[in-house]
């Protein structure tokens, strides 16, 4: 699984008008996934998203998990898009969706049950995100 993981001052998704999901500052986590992906790595991802430590703290650097911090997941299938010959992406290592949606799903379970206020976008819509990154800080993580 790969997820891109911005920390946001806000950050929210729309979809025919109707914001489906928002949130403050916490982390907007776009998540992508492969073929060969499991409920296994989608748990990891979920605690690595909520255990990296981005955000500055008086300690030192803390995670969305120590500060309480809330994470908006949106679905992006868009991040296995293979683009090394030509130019059009090629899609053939992204999941498909009835594999996907349910191991995204595994993603905010996941945080959730680790205690996480989480939102989320709306799985095959067309969304429009927005979000105001902090910093900027914006990281590619991949497990």
């Amino acid at each position: 699984m790969r997820a891109v993981i911005s920390r946001v001052g806000t950050a929210a998704v729309t979809v025919d008008g109707e914001i489906v999901g928002e949130i403050g500052p916490g982390l907007l986590s776009l998540v992508g996934v492969a073929r060969t992906d499991d409920v296994d790595r989608a748990r990891t991802l979920a605690r690595k998203i909520h255990e990296l430590r981005i955000f500055p703290g008086a300690d030192g650097e803390q995670s969305a998990a120590d500060l309480g911090l809330p994470v908006l997941v949106v679905s992006q299938f868009t991040l296995y898009a293979d683009t090394r010959k030509g130019r059009r992406p090629s899609w053939q290592d992204a999941a498909p969706g009835e594999m996907a949606e349910p191991l995204v799903e595994a993603v905010v379970a996941e945080l959730r049950a680790r205690g996480a206020t989480v939102a989320t976008g709306r799985f095959g819509a067309r969304m429009q995100v927005s979000s105001v990154n902090d910093g900027p800080f914006t990281l590619v993580l991949d497990v």
